[in-house]
């Protein structure tokens, strides 16, 4: 007896309408999905600098002023008083608190200004063509991957008063018995001149990189003109590099806010961490060091902290109004 084998019936095939549904679904989920990646892409992108700046940037500084407004001692940690603005007019009011302001200020000054100079001079001098150029653009920079504790323990021994260099030196001009590190202004010349050779060469590879950007153009029409070099350097040079020069004015004035390791170690021990006998070169940061770390008064060292921020934006939006000057008076 033959046998039939079942058959299984033909799936009948959707309506085509059916068909132009689901693709026109699928093409609006991937539309969707299209402007979502377009739209959070670049937040997602830019989230770890954010996330890692509110751990470890703007947390610390919300928890300093926090402690700002509270009496709070190193050795308790755990207690804490509310006391409000107590400790800025602590700190205000202390005459030593505006004596490592006019310090840090003078220090600042006299250590950034040749800073700038030079480091201009020397962009110059390797913007033309050299041989070993290489060369000269790492050795210029080789200060400032020094540490800073290096840097200032070996200028503490060039500034020492019986058997340093620089008094074995300026011996033979009759001037060889300078005590630098006791002395109001022979303090504050040394610290420059450790803040000078280490950021020098940093400055001026900036400098550099911002000349080599110039057109060329400008240079030809200039010496077509007849112009020499210094006056190529006067009227293209330094009007091309006008924002990179208020750029490092700015970082350079924050440096000279936070100098702590070079007025630290130019004499160490007790008289480097209170700026020496008379506090003749404590900087703003070795006053908050004393406050917070010597003496154990957090609150006031809190203070100290946020006044230093008070004072940065004030120089900031000074320089910015400057640069906003300078750029009309350009235009």
């Amino acid at each position: 007896m033959a046998t039939s084998t079942p058959t299984r019936p033909s799936a009948t095939p959707p309506p085509p309408a059916a068909d132009a549904a689901r693709a026109e679904a699928c093409r609006r989920l991937r539309s969707r999905l299209w402007r979502l990646d377009d739209k959070a892409s670049p937040y997602a992108y830019i989230a770890p600098f954010f996330l890692v700046f509110a751990a470890f940037g703007l947390y610390p500084l919300l928890y300093t002023g926090w402690i700002a407004l509270h009496r709070v001692e190193l050795t308790g940690l755990d207690q804490s008083t509310w006391i409000g603005l107590d400790n800025f007019q602590r700190v205000l009011g202390d005459g030593e608190f505006w004596d490592a302001v006019a310090n840090t200020f003078v220090i600042g000054v006299i250590s950034t200004v040749p800073q700038l100079l030079v480091a201009l001079g020397l962009a110059h001098l390797l913007n033309y063509r050299l041989r070993a150029s290489t060369f000269w653009r790492t050795v210029i920079l080789t200060p400032y991957a020094t540490s800073v504790a290096t840097a200032a323990l070996v200028f503490a021994l060039v500034f020492r008063p019986d058997g340093g260099l620089l008094n074995y030196l300026l011996h033979f001009v009759g001037l060889g018995d300078t005590n630098w590190a006791n002395g109001h202004w022979t303090s504050k010349i040394a610290i420059s001149v450790i803040v000078i050779w280490r950021w020098t060469g940093y400055n001026a590879l900036i400098y550099l990189a911002a000349m080599q950007a110039v057109p060329a153009d400008l240079y030809e029409a200039a010496s077509i003109d007849g112009a020499s070099r210094w006056q190529q350097f006067r009227k293209v040079t330094i009007p091309s590099l006008r924002p990179t020069i208020l750029f490092t004015i700015v970082i350079s004035t924050i440096g000279s806010m936070q100098l702590f390791g070079e007025p630290l170690l130019l004499e160490g021990g007790t008289l480097g961490a209170t700026g020496g006998s008379e506090h003749q070169y404590e900087t703003l940061s070795i006053y908050l060091y004393n406050y917070g770390w010597k003496l154990g008064h957090l609150g006031p060292a809190a203070a100290v902290a946020w006044s230093m921020l008070a004072l940065l934006l004030l120089i900031a939006l000074i320089q910015w109004l400057i640069g906003r000057f300078l750029r009309k008076s350009a235009g």
